[in-house]
């Protein structure tokens, strides 16, 4: 294989702007990936992400010029490329959000904070204790920094639709993290914001 003609050969436009997309989200979707695999699975995010990409390179024509709406068009081709994994050998309830101890600490890191370790756990166990749909809902704006309109485009839904959803998961996720004896205590407390 003659390189000196590989290194020659110019870059298209479609390459180009190929290149570009890679280079700023790959990261962001192998991200997105390991996210909603089991621990255990993890080598298979690099897999379904270059999976992701490679689609991504054969549909270049129908991804948006923006960065952001390129993202979540992005976003919604690798969330079915996992989709279609977990179909292929998988049950549909493995497909969930996980956080991690890094991602718990980041959230809750503040300098000073007592008690950092504790929050972490309620977090961790508030966390699993959603749905995974609510999971999902939550990850796409927090964790994956999607607009309600960009989300509920990964998700196939109306945005009107997606932030009805939000609402709802942060509400319970809210509710999960409070305290069992304060509820009992303050029952208007569930109805602040």
């Amino acid at each position: 294989m003659n390189t000196t003609h590989i290194a020659s050969t110019p870059i298209t436009e479609d390459g180009a702007r190929f290149a570009e997309l890679y280079q700023r989200e790959h990261s962001q979707v192998l991200r997105f990936i390991a996210r909603r695999l089991n621990p255990q699975d993890l080598s298979r995010a690099e897999d379904i992400t270059h999976e992701a990409f490679l689609i991504a390179w054969r549909k270049l024509d129908e991804l948006p010029r923006n960065a952001n709406e390129a993202r979540a068009w992005l976003f919604t081709v690798a969330r079915n490329c996992l989709l279609n994994d977990l179909r292929a050998g998988r049950k549909r309830a493995d497909f969930h959000v996980n956080i991690s101890d890094d991602a718990a600490a980041h959230l809750l890191s503040t300098p000073g904070h007592e008690g950092a370790a504790g929050q972490r756990i309620d977090l961790a166990a508030a966390w699993r204790g959603l749905d995974p749909e609510m999971q999902e809902v939550i990850a796409l704006q927090v964790w994956d920094g999607l607009t309600s309109t960009e989300a509920a485009k990964v998700l196939g839904i109306s945005s009107a639709n997606y932030r009805i959803k939000l609402h709802r998961a942060k509400t319970a996720f809210r509710k999960a993290l409070e305290p069992a004896n304060q509820t009992h205590r303050n029952p208007i407390a569930n109805f602040a914001y």
